[in-house]
């Protein structure tokens, strides 16, 4: 049997690309500099993967920004108002393309929009949506995937293993910026440019190319099934003499299984984490001339492979196929696990011992392959190490499982319908129209990060800690006072992270110390890992909320984690379903709520900017997974008074299909990222007829250009003819907290203004 490895995390074991990447952009290292890093990453990761004896290995995973990005450079898919910047062909001003479509451009003169971003499937990890038009052409534009091939043959010799996103997952992960075509039909113009491209690696001495095709887990249309009929049969036709690998993640193949195992590639990759249902289907149906690589490592999650329950799928595998058919390998990618365990030194040694990070699933991996030759002492380990957590006290806690099973839906009501709460409020907080405010964060300075960093390690004591963070937020309340923001927050400077810090403080959670995964560009997140029944013990949020409520007259909102992002964005559970654990998290936010609330807080806001991550990919699985996630937010808000407002946060997300759910939530005011697509996402809202206050993100906070107030203004017009003006707010797309000061005080007082001038613009009707 063969082994192989679909993806490595490219961030490094300490976080150097998130750093170099940061340098080059504020201009402290050069070029060089940067690719110094990059190669140094990608040796490293290389000299990993063969040390555990994986046999294929992938190249040109490693992406200084985003790979679908890389493929659009790739292929020349390049928007119109980038040209200005495709005057030169320098590596440097190359970079600084791939930069200005990720991030925007505004300098020497210029000011270009970043391309729109989106959640990568149902991962928190995002990707650079491609733009199409109608008269689209493709062509080799870069030769990244080239020599990343071959500084890696150097290493790996015929191991290496070029990746690319697939063809038809490119188009249908893309967007079509104008009417009146479909990007499917791109798929002429795009097929010859993969040919070369495959061809020419083949040149090089590639024996084998992976393309990830994750769109075959989607539901497909006739015309998207055909797409992919026509693309493999002409690259198997004109590519002759390399395997192809196509690579299935994150679902089972379900009705595109047939599809999927007659296209003429050598291997098919399927995910057996995510659906060791499908193996049965896919082995009845396969033919006898594909290889089929068994996905049964989990690449998404920290814990550690059950041998046993994995041995059955490879003997199943094996029995049908025999071993020279069957690939083993993890489930996806391990871009979304973290680099090392290894690393971990203050982790529960007991914990640890059922935890495995992507250089432990690489002999994960290795070890499977040799257990299933005959290795049982490897087995003896693995069962034992899984056998210990179940059993574990640390684990379970009946009292937290008995309050989850009684749940009632009046823990899940509010008292009064929206309009009674709404008339409530206007009287309460006496708020303009269009009121301005923020997401939550505002920039966290290397000030601000040292002085949590001195305080965690014991260089300060409290007072002195909490004295240096009551001033920061006092002025953070002064400077917002200043520019006239209408519902002030108070910064969260005592936060490291919107799930870490109440994972922190939640019982059920623990932390790493180096456990990063990349979110997107040097975005690196460290989630939790929930380990166990979660329960609140004491206020996570009422010191610093109460404090800056006092500093001000006007409204502070409390600031809060929704229990769905919680979830999504921690290293959940396995032995239990998701709903379950959901559900313990609900509580204890509500239990916070309702702290806030006897504090005096009259606005609070429970983000949850992961629910429409956590969508199954498949339609007739959303129903189930939205009615259990809508419920989990409600009862975090079922408790509290009318008189209370509760806001909500979405991050990056089409709404269309689930907008009667987000409704369901019955916050009283969603706030949702809506500039890069220029206010495109309220076309949902505006045909369903949302019936709560909403506000419209009015900035890009992803990027560091600063919009214009008419651009702003422009923005809130666009919303005030799609929605009624007076459920309006302004706000930007979300949290600030990445983003420099300079650039932040000039965005918000822009927004500001903005919404200053829309007043005077827009008549807004009264509530009744």
């Amino acid at each position: 049997m063969l082994t192989q490895n679909l993806g490595y995390p490219r961030i490094g074991g300490h976080r150097q690309l998130k750093k170099a990447c940061e340098q080059f952009w504020s201009g402290k290292i050069d070029l060089t500099a940067l690719n110094s890093v990059a190669d140094m990453i990608k040796e490293q990761n290389w000299q990993a993967q063969l040390e555990a004896g994986i046999d294929l290995i992938p190249c040109n995973d490693f992406s200084f920004y985003d790979q679908v990005l890389d493929t659009s450079m790739l292929l020349g898919a390049i928007p119109e108002r980038y040209s200005p910047l495709l005057s030169a062909n320098s590596a440097y001003n190359k970079i600084e393309l791939y930069f200005a479509m990720a991030r925007g451009y505004q300098k020497n003169g210029l000011d270009i929009t970043a391309m729109e971003m989106t959640k990568w499937l149902d991962t928190n990890y995002h990707y650079i949506v491609p733009e199409f038009v109608a008269d689209q052409t493709f062509k080799i534009s870069d030769d990244n995937v080239f020599n990343a091939y071959s500084d890696a043959r150097q290493i790996l010799g015929e191991s290496a293993k070029p990746v690319l996103i697939g063809p038809v997952s490119y188009l249908l992960l893309g967007k079509e910026k104008e009417a009146g075509f479909d990007r499917v039909d791109l798929i002429h113009k795009l097929i010859p440019v993969y040919i070369d491209i495959i061809n020419r690696l083949k040149k090089q001495g590639a024996t084998w190319v992976q393309l990830d095709e994750p769109c075959l887990v989607l539901d497909l249309s006739q015309k998207e099934k055909d797409a992919f009929i026509y693309a493999y049969k002409k690259i198997a036709d004109q590519t002759g003499g390399i395997h192809i690998l196509l690579a299935t993640y994150f679902d089972a193949l379900l009705d595109n299984t047939e599809l999927a195992v007659s296209l003429p590639v050598e291997a098919l990759h399927i995910d057996l984490v995510r659906a060791p249902e499908q193996l049965e289907e896919v082995l009845a149906l396969a033919p006898d001339s594909l290889s089929i690589s068994l996905g049964i490592v989990d690449g998404r999650n920290v814990w550690k492979n059950d041998y046993q329950k994995s041995l059955l799928l490879i003997n199943k595998a094996v029995e049908k196929l025999g071993k020279e058919r069957v690939i083993i390998a993890p489930s996806c990618s391990l871009l979304h696990s973290p680099i090392d365990l290894a690393l971990e030194t203050a982790i529960d040694p007991e914990i640890k011992n059922w935890m495995a990070f992507a250089k432990q699933k690489l002999s994960e991996v290795s070890e499977l392959t040799r257990i299933a030759e005959g290795n049982t002492t490897l087995l003896k380990a693995n069962i034992e190490a899984i056998a210990s957590r179940k059993s574990s006290k640390k684990v379970h806690k009946p009292a937290v499982k008995a309050r989850v099973d009684t749940i009632t839906d009046a823990d899940a009501t509010r008292n009064s319908p929206f309009r009674v709460r709404q008339r409530l409020h206007h009287e309460r907080f006496n708020l303009p129209a269009f009121p301005t405010t923020t997401i939550g964060s505002f920039p966290q300075t290397d000030d601000i990060r040292q002085l949590r960093a001195k305080f965690k390690k014991g260089a300060l004591t409290n007072e002195q800690y909490e004295t240096a963070i009551e001033k920061a937020t006092t002025d953070v309340i002064r400077w917002q006072e200043e520019i006239g923001l209408d519902v002030l927050v108070h910064g969260e400077f005592e936060r490291n992270d919107m799930v870490e810090y109440f994972g922190e403080q939640l019982d059920g959670f623990l932390f790493t110390a180096n456990g990063w995964v990349q979110s997107y560009g040097s975005r690196c997140v460290k989630p939790p890992v929930i380990f166990g029944d979660i329960s609140r013990s004491n206020d996570m949020t009422v010191r610093w909320t109460s404090f800056a409520a006092k500093q001000t007259t006007k409204p502070m909102k409390g600031m809060l984690t929704g229990p769905v992002t919680i979830l999504q964005w921690s290293f959940v559970r396995d032995d239990q379903p998701r709903e379950t654990t959901a559900a313990q998290i609900a509580f204890a936010i509500r239990d916070e709520v309702l702290a806030l609330e006897k504090a005096g807080i009259g606005i609070i806001q429970i983000d949850e900017a992961a629910i429409r991550e956590g969508l199954p990919l498949r339609k007739a699985k959303h129903t189930q997974y939205l009615n259990w996630a809508v419920k989990a937010f409600r009862i975090t808000a079922g408790g509290v008074q009318d008189k209370t407002q509760i806001h909500t946060h979405m991050c990056y997300s089409e709404f269309n299909n689930i907008i009667e759910h987000i409704a369901a939530m019955d916050a009283d005011v969603i706030t949702i990222e809506t500039s890069r697509s220029q206010m495109e996402l309220l076309q949902a809202f505006a045909h369903f007829e949302y019936p709560n206050e909403i506000g419209p993100g009015v900035y890009d906070i992803h990027s560091p250009r600063v919009p214009a107030t008419e651009e702003i203004a422009s923005l809130l017009k666009k919303a005030a003819g799609l929605l009624p003006a007076r459920n309006l707010w302004v706000n930007p797309d979300c949290g600030l907290k990445t983003r420099k000061w300079p650039e932040t005080k000039a965005a918000l007082e822009n927004m500001v203004a903005a919404a200053r001038q829309i007043r005077q613009e827009i008549s807004v009707e009264a509530v009744l």
